[in-house]
């Protein structure tokens, strides 16, 4: 039957009020143009929030989709799958990965990641050692347990109290994890490779090797949150990777299955062994479909000309938009890695962020915020140098209205 066109104002009628959507509601996607109930197109610079790294229908995941939706959906894990286990297997092939846990956001695999930390330093060492070390500025999901871990309050404001024994150090300041650390009571520090949520802040190498040497000299786990750094994002597979720093355990969604639900956690044998039969568990994680689009995801993704094709848009989109803060004053620097950029205003444009989103939009042109001061950008990894252009002049056609 004819569906008819929905607005903007059903939103208010039935949904929990959480979200404050914008009036645009897209229809349709291919590649990184979306197109919404009017017709309008815009150039995605948003990506889904660092989601759709292959952009809309790509053909390849529309094809493992349909593929698997004529054979197994679901059977949740009192059986395994095919699709699973052929992605648990890939995952461990290209990292330091022995074991993978499936969930289905990242939120669900950071929940997982640090119960493992608490469960194994419990069955090693006792209860007493079960202190979390986070940082200022984290965001690592939106349960109980992962905002409390997360270091922006204003989440968990009207939510306490909080779960217990979690610390918070300044990002990029070991000193401060140093004063914190204790080998009796710290079961793990966890940390975002580069800070999304935050400001797209990258972590410093030297910052990061001293976590590494301090987890090491502490017996604590070392857990990095790649739900957003993830999956060919800075142009290596993980940004582990990137910094030579191996974590103990990795957490993985967004990007992970392309746009479908899907997330993982990867830790080594040894740690995995924590989580016996019963102690945790997930009715969709280890989906089929989701595994089976996320299969395509990795395959495509860690081919070495996708990767080195993310550098090369990554430093074209970085001048580009560089060039136009220098032309407007309006960015201070643009800093990330590989296609998670963030572009941060000026001190005469601090607050300011969401002007700049609502104006692009009006050119045609998506992009994120990262707090009041970052335009932050996390497109397709395959997205064309010609969108680009397009989405430069856009997104300057904006800029010159709105600093007019």
């Amino acid at each position: 039957m004819n569906k008819e066109p929905v607005s903007r104002e059903l939103f208010d009628d039935v949904m929990v009020p959480n979200y404050a959507p914008g009036s645009i509601i897209p229809v349709r996607g291919e590649g990184s143009r979306i197109w919404d109930q009017e017709g309008r197109e815009f150039i995605d610079l948003q990506g889904g929030i660092a989601v759709n790294c292959l952009g809309h229908s790509h053909p390849g995941l529309v094809g493992a989709l349909q593929e698997q939706s004529e054979k197994i959906w679901h059977l949740s894990n009192v059986m395994t799958n095919e699709p699973a286990l052929r992605l648990a297997k890939t995952l461990c092939d290209l990292t330091f990965a022995e074991r993978v846990f499936f969930a289905n956001s990242g939120g669900e695999a950071n929940e997982a990641a640090f119960k493992l930390a608490r469960r194994y330093a419990w069955e090693h060492s006792g209860p007493e050692k079960h202190e979390i070390i986070s940082f200022k500025g984290a965001f690592h999901g939106r349960t109980l347990f992962t905002v409390s871990v997360g270091g922006q309050p204003k989440y968990l404001e009207g939510f306490e109290p909080a779960p217990g024994g979690i610390h918070h150090a300044d990002f990029n300041d070991l000193e401060s994890v140093r004063k914190l650390i204790s080998k009796k009571k710290t079961c793990a520090v966890v940390v975002e490779p580069i800070q999304g949520e935050s400001g797209v802040i990258p972590g410093d190498l030297e910052f990061l090797k001293g976590l590494r040497q301090l987890c090491d000299d502490h017996d604590a786990l070392l857990i990095f949150d790649e739900v957003q750094s993830g999956v060919g994002r800075t142009g290596h597979l993980y940004a582990y990777q990137m910094y030579g720093v191996v974590p103990d355990i990795l957490t993985s969604a967004k990007g992970l299955g392309g746009g479908f639900p899907v997330a993982a956690m990867l830790t080594t044998a040894n740690i995995a062994a924590s989580l016996g039969v019963g102690t945790h568990g997930s009715t969709y994680g280890g989906n089929a479909l989701a595994c089976a689009v996320a299969q395509k995801v990795i395959d495509t993704v860690s081919q070495p000309e996708i990767l080195k094709g993310v550098k090369a848009r990554s430093d074209y989109l970085r001048k580009g938009m560089m060039d136009i803060g220098e032309r407007y004053d309006i960015f201070s620097e643009v800093r990330g890695a590989g296609l998670l950029l963030g572009c941060v205003l000026t001190e005469k444009w601090q607050g300011k962020a969401k002007d700049f989103l609502n104006a692009g939009l009006d050119e045609g042109v998506m992009v994120l915020i990262a707090g009041a001061n970052v335009i932050r950008l996390a497109p397709s990894l395959i997205i064309p140098e010609t969108d680009i252009d397009e989405a430069l002049e856009r997104f300057e056609a904006a800029v010159k209205k709105l600093t007019a």
